[in-house]
């Protein structure tokens, strides 16, 4: 289906909802990437419009149509949405994509809140909302002809890159573990890093460096060492826990 097509989703609901009632489980997983068609992605407005149309209102479209049908089951239901490490940490190159992601972060906070809060029309406690942030993940969008076995996958996919089976079952763990924001690790970024480097970006506006200063020549040297040394203390506060 077309995702930014709102008929389109309507269609579905209607053919769910007829067969089954309710929808325990809605999963928001659109997501594309396009290349800017100029030198410069800032003259390129439809750039732009097709990565939000898919990205963006095609999360929004879905959750617009299947919201009322979860909110009917009598739970326990969840809504997961897939949204990406670039739309938390930005890093240059793509500034369409990681708007896209940065707005279903934002979106998905939004709906968490207004579900679990007494006073919101949206209130629906027995349904659980997810943030699942994937690491760097062997699909589509990375070089995977897939769906493939993981058999046939693992001779083909980059040695850093999880499997799509891998992400899927760390999401699987996140929502029984009641997280919100799941972010997936992979065989190249562990948690701690993954943590400090969101921790430097987010010092960008408190401690009013120029925003991405991870990527600054001014900063990059500053901040490579200082993700670098607070990723070891969060590896070693994390062994002094488990031991």
């Amino acid at each position: 289906m077309d995702v930014s097509d709102v008929s389109a989703w309507s269609r579905v609901r209607d053919d769910i909802g007829s067969k089954f009632g309710t929808v325990d489980l809605l999963m928001l997983n659109a997501g594309t990437s396009f290349k800017p068609t100029t030198s410069q992605p800032w003259e390129d407005v439809d750039y732009f419009q097709k990565t939000l149309n898919i990205n963006f209102f095609g999360i929004v479209n879905g959750l617009a149509a299947f919201l009322p049908l979860v909110q009917k089951s009598k739970g326990p239901s969840a809504v997961i949405f897939t949204g990406s490490k670039q739309g938390i940490t930005n890093p240059p190159g793509n500034p369409a994509y990681n708007a896209s992601k940065s707005a279903i972060k934002t979106i998905a906070e939004q709906l968490a809140h207004d579900l679990r809060t007494k006073s919101s029309p949206s209130y629906a406690p027995q349904t659980s909302v997810h943030l699942l942030i994937p690491g760097w993940t062997f699909t589509g969008l990375s070089g995977n002809a897939g769906p493939v076995p993981d058999s046939e996958a693992l001779g083909k996919k980059p040695a850093g890159a999880w499997l799509p089976s891998q992400c899927a079952e760390y999401g699987y763990r996140g929502v029984k573990e009641g997280k919100f924001y799941i972010v997936c690790p992979d065989d190249d970024v562990d948690e701690s890093l993954d943590q400090a480097r969101m921790t430097w970006g987010a010092g960008d506006w408190i401690d009013g460096r120029s925003p991405l200063s991870r990527w600054d020549e001014k900063y990059k040297d500053q901040a490579a060492e200082w993700i670098k040394n607070e990723a070891d203390k969060r590896r070693e506060a994390r062994v002094d826990t488990t031991a």
